[in-house]
């Protein structure tokens, strides 16, 4: 071939990659804004337990640092069941109860749940978790301590409860509104959802404003229910809540991670805190 036959195979080339990059625009646009609605390209920072601009920008607040339990204390405690609760490698580790230091009868050192010291009325929560196998844990909102602790456990918080869980080796995995994602015990997630296997990152959200609440599993709705209408009296009737009168009555309160025994991981907490009079 000639040196002109070589230019001219060169630029056919150069022209062939250019028409498949513009070809592809469309697709990449359509698949960005398919992210965009799943809200996956926001749901979490690019670095673990960090701010984009736009969550700052949107009103989003850190509740964890990655470092240290500031902001955290546990409930019905003056501070942090240390033995139970602890930070590494820029996550809330949970130990296993079976791997804590025991009491004089051999029993392991009293955990329990871990709050907030701060209470929230209208929110959006997001954070990131994973479990170890067989393992049982849950988020748990619109929590009072003083009524969480009038009735035993003590250390329990007695609220809405996200549900985190291994739904194939945890026997509650294997019952209806006990399953990751549901409202715990109230409604189960529906057909959209989709969990990462046991040991990876998945995302959850939760939003609670007024009445209304919503519960988000990896970029999907897998929640959504109302307080004070007949499908939300009807379970609660149904529920182990049923013999607490003020479970559902809509409060300030705490986020609380729980102490269900087993070993579980959170990062990248995160809260928009919708009462703020800007909005």
């Amino acid at each position: 071939m000639t040196k002109s036959g070589f230019r001219y195979a060169a630029a056919g080339v150069r022209r062939a990659t250019t028409l498949l990059a513009i070809a592809s625009l469309p697709s990449l646009a359509a698949c960005a804004r398919s992210h965009l609605a799943r809200g996956d390209i926001d749901s979490a920072p690019v670095t673990p337990n960090r701010l984009t601009r736009a969550e700052r920008d949107a009103g989003w607040t850190l509740l964890f640092d990655g470092r240290t339990l500031a902001g955290w204390r546990g409930l019905g405690y003056p501070g942090v069941p240390a033995s139970h609760w602890v930070v590494t490698d820029g996550a809330i580790k949970k130990i296993s109860s079976g791997k804590v230091p025991v009491q004089a009868d051999g029993q392991p050192l009293e955990g329990g749940d871990l709050m907030t010291e701060a209470t929230y009325g209208d929110f959006e929560l997001a954070w990131e978790w994973r479990v170890t196998p067989g393992a049982n844990s849950g988020v748990k909102y619109n929590v009072s301590e003083e009524l969480s602790t009038s009735i035993p456990p003590k250390h329990a918080a007695k609220g809405f409860e996200y549900q985190i869980i291994d739904d194939d080796r945890h026997p509650d995995g294997k019952l209806v509104t006990h399953k990751t994602g549901d409202l715990y015990d109230l409604f189960a997630s529906n057909d959209r959802k989709h969990l990462r296997p046991v040991g990876e990152w998945n995302e959850s959200r939760i939003k609670f404003v007024g009445p209304h609440g919503e519960h988000w599993l990896n970029g999907e709705k897998v929640v959504e229910f109302d307080l004070g209408t007949p499908r939300m009296d009807s379970a609660l009737a149904a529920s182990k809540y049923r013999p607490i009168p003020w479970f559902a009555e809509r409060r300030r309160g705490h986020i609380v991670l729980q102490d269900h025994g087993d070993e579980v991981y959170f990062r990248n907490i995160r809260i928009r805190d919708l009462d703020s009079p800007k909005r």
